[in-house]
């Protein structure tokens, strides 16, 4: 029998806080002169939405947490590594110009390379790139992996001009695949999708994170970036798992009664008798589509026993609206839930190593 471990975890999306200081003065010559930049120069509001409400938070969330602080957190938590999105960066999609996206791009990624990765080996970071001008996106990518150790980069779900699966970007999904990397899509911006007039925030971020997922997910599917790409690694990151679920359904429900008329083969390819359901799941299984959870979400026993377990990647959030008493005890909900060992395992860390190509007991 194979050994399972339950007891290396690996958080597929923890957050951290950016440092205008730092990151201005990593700004290409030119620009650097013109700083420092406040936050709110360097990347713009994520949406009028997120400021516009007063609300009550958990208690000790969004903690200011340095590289110090995150090593208390995975001390606590007893978290292996943690591999870090932005916050005020995950609106990098809006910046209008293309050159201060990729001056902006290139100092947060040379930021992050000297404040984290390079403080703690546990730290993997993911780039941001710039989406607006994929040319450059592409050289940026490729500095950020194979310069920098990068293990992969963030695109964002919503704020770019058309949606990720858009043949524009393609280049990019090229690119990874040739550099072996992951793409991560994650949300954080709400606004433009039925929600700008929502009068009660907890709405807005209930349904902002997933919405913004499903388009991006259902743009790469149909497009058949995994048919174009083969060797291509997706993740689709804190919208929950139930978003995945509705996809399998309803996707897979409207192909077969709105198959497009496709004579130059430009969209998704399915095998003989295949139906979107099993084209996905058999990406999931081969390692192609990945899923960020939480620990306590419902339907995720469900989602493994629909999809396979191989998708689903422990994401803490860590420190947004989580602390370090709510994030070990998700932790323990996968530990005590009715999940097998290897599932658990897989959930824990397996999936995320596979995910973003590295081995937990490789940085410890």
């Amino acid at each position: 029998m194979v050994a399972v471990d339950l007891e290396t975890i690996i958080d597929a999306d923890g957050h951290l806080f950016e440092d205008p200081d730092g990151i201005s003065a990593l700004m290409p010559p030119g620009y650097r002169e013109r700083g420092p930049f406040p936050l709110a120069r360097l990347f713009p509001p994520l949406d009028h939405l997120h400021s516009a409400t007063l609300v009550q938070l958990p208690p000790g969330s969004f903690e200011r947490s340095g590289t110090d602080g995150w090593k208390r957190f995975m001390g606590a938590a007893g978290i292996s590594a943690s591999v870090l999105y932005p916050t005020s960066a995950l609106s990098y999609g809006k910046i209008v110009s293309l050159d201060w996206a990729v001056a902006v791009c290139r100092a947060y990624n040379d930021w992050v390379y000297d404040a984290y990765m390079q403080n703690d080996p546990r730290f993997k970071g993911m780039a941001i790139i710039p989406m607006q001008d994929p040319a450059a996106a592409v050289v940026e990518l490729r500095r950020a992996v194979e310069e920098l150790g990068f293990v992969g980069a963030m695109l964002p779900s919503t704020g770019l001009k058309a949606h990720v699966g858009s043949p524009e970007y393609w280049p990019i999904f090229e690119e990874a695949e040739r550099l072996g990397c992951c793409l991560g899509v994650h949300g954080g911006c709400h606004s433009g999708m039925g929600l700008d007039d929502m009068n009660v925030y907890p709405a807005v971020h209930g349904l902002g994170h997933p919405f913004g997922i499903m388009v991006s997910f259902a743009g790469i599917l149909m497009n058949g970036i995994y048919d174009k790409f083969p060797g291509i690694r997706i993740g689709f990151l804190e919208g929950g798992v139930s978003w995945f679920l509705l996809c399998l359904e309803r996707l897979d429900e409207s192909w077969a009664t709105h198959i497009p008329f496709d004579p130059d083969a430009k969209y998704i390819r399915l095998q003989d008798g295949e139906s979107i359901f099993d084209y996905t799941v058999r990406h999931v299984r081969e390692g192609r589509i990945y899923v960020g959870c939480e620990g306590g979400e419902f339907s995720l026993p469900y989602a493994i026993k629909v999809a396979g377990p191989e998708a689903f990647m422990y994401s803490s959030d860590f420190p947004h609206e989580v602390n370090r008493e709510s994030v070990r005890h998700e932790i323990e909900e996968v530990l005590e839930s009715d999940l097998t060992a290897a599932e658990k395992a897989m959930v824990l860390h397996e999936n995320a190593e596979r995910f973003y190509g590295f081995r937990a007991r490789d940085v410890a």
